[in-house]
């Protein structure tokens, strides 16, 4: 949204010096301080509220016996959602949402994040002792990379026109050509 909003404000104005929010290494640097202040901002206050409410991870009692996990007891649980606000608001934010390739990260970072708070949710609400069952996280997890490999498979021309030469090939992040 602030990417449009100053991209609207460069072009419309001619304002000198919002060049730069047009760069994506800029926008990257932004966002990730943007995520920063928020974790600082809002991370404490929302672990407070999670131990309020006595939503803790507890020790697993077969665990327990020989000394494991027990460092883990009281540990708030659905501090997931730190992580993904501190991701998603700041790519909301600060990235081109035109780009199909943000709209998958959003997308699937948004399911993963909604499969963990339903782990969570039935860990802590439901006091079902394994949350959801691993069968279960795996096929969603497996579902969510079929939708995105799907999505990448079928239908190349919405990422980019030269995309469909290269949409099987993996890439190395940050490195050019």
């Amino acid at each position: 949204m602030l990417y449009y909003f100053l991209n609207w404000i460069r072009t419309s104005f001619d304002t000198p010096g919002f060049g730069v929010f047009q760069y994506l290494s800029f926008r990257s640097a932004a966002a990730a301080i943007t995520a920063l202040i928020i974790s600082l901002l809002f991370g404490q206050k929302l672990i407070n509220t999670l131990k309020k409410m006595q939503m803790s991870e507890q020790a697993k009692t077969e665990l327990q016996d020989i000394g494991l996990h027990v460092e883990k007891a009281g540990t708030p649980t659905m501090g997931g959602l730190i992580i993904l606000l501190a991701v998603l608001l700041p790519t909301i934010l600060w990235a081109d949402m035109s780009n199909m390739f943000v709209i998958m990260i959003v997308l699937v970072t948004t399911l993963m994040g909604m499969l963990g708070f339903l782990d969570d949710y039935l860990k802590v609400i439901k006091k079902y002792k394994k949350g959801l069952i691993a069968r279960y996280k795996i096929i969603g997890q497996v579902a969510i990379g079929l939708i995105l490999g799907g999505t990448i498979y079928f239908f190349p021309e919405s990422f980019s026109p030269t995309f469909p030469d290269y949409n099987t090939l993996t890439t190395i992040p940050f490195a050019k050509d």
